[in-house]
């Protein structure tokens, strides 16, 4: 048995509860062991892996890769690109691409163009509805059987409840996980700023807090009443969060997530009408922030995902109202989530569960080691980064194809040097350490 061999790494696998300095072995794809080469083991490559943290691949639960039907975006060879060097694997795309993912030939699609690219696993999320339009139910048996690891209408209505209600139980018959995003769309009314005093100031549109928490109870009770495994894909305020945390104590089976930069910025950071900063659901109060970094440390919230959405440059250019709304945001997830180790919000261990077994869990992909372990025997997707690099975000170096974030210039601590997908080097940070 030949292979990899990752040498003096500091090992953090909080599937498998291990937070030591060792060595790690892959062979033939899959982790083959910790600490001690297994019988028969040799080398043919190593990783100098000393002051670096190795861990499993990252799990990013929401990132869009545009392709299929907007490629001037992005597509799926340069985001897949982007998620190597930020240490993703495996990236969960949402079901608005164009076409919609409302049949299994574009799930099918999707997964092989991700093959063809080979930087990272694409996992598809099937649409809810027939093209997203909120109204007929999806053949979730064919996208199932097609590899989506869940449903989801995405930020798109659903006609009324009723429809929802269907589509939970028709969800709940094939077993498979429900991504919402909860919005109601009447109180939303095409805002883009949190409704409040900063929205007022500047004469934007505000989107209430209670358009989310009003769905997230509309939600909670169908989840009770038809029993579905339902994820909340995005949260934004602290009462959601709180709610959700309150379901899960009473045993509904739901979890939830949060972007990174909805853990970082507020309302205050649109006072200069920076369209970097529009994003739906809108940035919050302080308040809301750090009621989701509360909620995040406590485990209510299990995942800390990118959201991804890279843009043209123009998408950005308009008044702030008329700009599209999205972050590109893959390349920022992992020092983002590791800032919050720094003030003190988790630990490193905590952290990185948020990004790989936590994230693996949700999707199911944690049965048979598919993602999110470095248990011998599973796949042999492996991040390794510098917890102590220092480095600027500059958009010359950015890898995904849209430039849009509001982290431009910022100083950021922890870096990416090596990703390893099914035991293959797919991004590597500086070559010299490699050793064949």
């Amino acid at each position: 048995m030949t292979g990899l061999r990752i040498v003096d790494g500091r090992v953090i696998d909080p599937a498998s509860g291990v937070d030591e300095i060792t060595d790690l072995f892959l062979a033939e794809g899959r982790v083959a062991g910790l600490g001690t080469a297994p019988r028969g083991f040799r080398e043919n490559q190593v990783i100098d892996a000393a002051d670096c943290v190795v861990c499993p691949g990252l799990v990013d639960l929401r990132g869009r890769c545009r392709e299929p039907g907007l490629e001037h975006k992005g597509t799926i060879a340069s985001e897949t690109r982007a998620a190597a060097a930020a240490g993703i694997t495996t990236l969960c795309v949402p079901p608005d691409t164009e076409p919609v993912i409302d049949s299994a030939a574009v799930a099918a699609l999707i997964r092989r163009r991700a093959e063809r690219a080979g930087h990272a696993r694409l996992v598809p999320l099937g649409a809810l509805t027939r093209g997203l339009a909120g109204n007929a139910l999806s053949e979730m048996s064919a996208l199932k059987e097609a590899g989506c690891a869940g449903v989801s209408n995405d930020c798109y209505p659903v006609e009324n409840l009723l429809v929802l209600r269907r589509a939970l139980e028709y969800a709940a018959t094939f077993d498979l996980t429900v991504h919402l995003l909860p919005q109601e769309h009447a109180l939303a009314n095409e805002g883009c700023a949190h409704e409040g005093a900063v929205s007022t100031r500047l004469g934007l549109p505000g989107i209430p807090a209670a358009a989310e928490t009003v769905a997230v109870a509309a939600c909670l009770a169908l989840v009770e009443e038809t029993g579905v495994r339902a994820h909340f894909a995005l949260l934004s305020t602290r009462r959601a969060a709180q709610m959700v945390a309150r379901a899960r104590h009473d045993g509904l089976p739901v979890s939830a997530a949060v972007s990174a930069h909805h853990l970082h910025l507020t309302e205050l950071d649109l006072l200069d009408f920076d369209s970097q900063c529009h994003v739906l659901p809108p940035l919050r109060t302080q308040r809301d922030r750090d009621g989701l970094r509360h909620w995040l440390a406590r485990g209510d919230i299990a995942a800390v995902c990118s959201d991804h959405q890279p843009h043209e440059a123009d998408a950005k250019l308009a008044p702030f109202s008329a700009t599209a709304s999205g972050i590109s945001a893959l390349e920022t997830l992992l020092p983002l989530t590791l800032r919050l180790v720094d003030e003190g919000v988790l630990g490193l261990t905590e952290a990185i569960a948020r990004l790989t077994s936590e994230p693996a869990r949700i999707l199911g992909l944690d049965r048979d080691g598919t993602a999110g372990s470095l248990a011998p025997g599973a796949v042999a997707d492996v991040c390794i980064f510098q917890p102590e690099a220092y480095w600027t975000l500059g958009g010359e170096a950015l890898l995904s194809q849209g430039h849009n974030t509001p982290f431009l210039n910022w100083e950021m601590k922890g870096r990416v040097r090596y990703t390893l997908l099914g035991g293959r080097v797919v991004h590597a940070l500086e070559e010299a350490d490699l050793r064949s």
